[in-house]
């Protein structure tokens, strides 16, 4: 097993841990590389000779390896997925952050997850991931998203109007702060501090989900993951914002046409025994926990999620 390394720099409590397990993959004479922000931290704080960083540094952390340490938050780990890109590589988030619902194994627990990853002790989940094309625009490239596609009001006073079209079927004209376009994975994300659905990652679908719509009777719609999904923001003198995974282009132009549609591609996550999408639901958004329950115990997973298979 070749190992990547990447991360969020600017997190303090990342060094420590971080230089601990290079040290053991030193050891252990284990082949691994680090992404260069991540090796030039370890020099800067005198963790590793220079030499030691220089020799298994790599700018493009895609080809660093058959699996990739994203030590972060979730927003950590939605960057590591687009810098292998488009890939098969597999990732594995170690949580330094707040929730992790992605990056879901915490930091203290990595020299146990490289047993676990040595002894071949794990399962590799394929997410959907949505692509999203804008025909013949210079700002706009083909984009993909492993959480969701945003279309927002860039902050700006007043709502805009989305209209939404499936399969070439009107679906609604939105009157609203924007829309989210989001995967099972995203579900946990924006659409949910939104009022979407909770929806299990082995689920093929796409769900939509406006922000502060204007009409009370707007609910989030789920939509099958075949579907073609075509968004156009109408004439109304703002700017807005395409947003995929948190990185946002501006646009002024109105009456453009966003597609979006799932991807040929998935991501890839790593996921280690014990580890089950309802234990995660059940520790991070603390369900079924009373406050007379030991929260110990109330999140631990029962033994028939073990080996589930999300």
């Amino acid at each position: 097993m070749i190992y990547g390394i990447t991360g969020n720099p600017t997190k303090e409590n990342l060094w420590d841990p971080l230089a601990s397990l290079v040290q053991r993959l030193l050891d252990e004479d284990r082949e691994f590389w680090i992404h260069e922000p991540i090796a030039d931290g370890l020099v800067e704080r005198n963790l590793f000779a220079p030499a030691v960083c220089d020799d298994h540094a790599v700018s493009n952390i895609a080809e660093a390896g058959d699996l990739v340490l994203s030590f972060g938050g979730d927003g950590t780990l939605l960057r590591s997925a687009h810098l292998t890109g488009p890939n098969d590589t597999p990732l594995l988030g170690v949580n330094i952050g707040r929730l992790g619902f992605l990056a879901d194994i915490e930091i203290e627990q990595i020299h146990d997850a490289l047993d676990a990853l040595e002894a071949g002790n794990y399962r590799v989940e394929e997410r959907l991931v949505l692509q999203a094309q804008l025909d013949s625009h210079p700002a706009f490239d083909t984009k993909w998203a492993l959480n969701e596609f945003v279309l927002d009001r860039s902050g700006a006073a007043g709502l805009i109007e989305i209209e939404v079209i499936v399969n070439g079927t009107p679906l609604n004209t939105y009157w609203a702060d924007g829309l989210i376009i989001g995967t099972p994975t995203g579900s946990t994300a924006y659409s949910l501090s939104t009022g979407g659905p909770i929806i299990a990652p082995g689920v093929e679908a796409v769900v939509l989900t406006p922000i502060a719509p204007h009409t009370l009777t707007v609910r989030p719609i789920v939509l099958p993951a075949e579907a073609t999904i075509t968004c156009r923001v109408s004439q109304n003198d703002q700017p807005y914002v395409f947003a995929a995974d948190g990185r946002s282009t501006m646009f002024e132009e109105h009456d453009l046409e966003f597609s979006v549609e799932r991807a040929p591609h998935t991501v890839n996550l790593v996921k280690l025994p014990g580890q089950h999408f309802f234990h995660t639901l059940r520790s991070k958004l603390m369900w079924g926990v009373r406050r007379s329950d030991d929260s110990a115990g109330a999140s631990d997973p029962s033994p028939e999620d073990r080996d589930a298979p999300w």
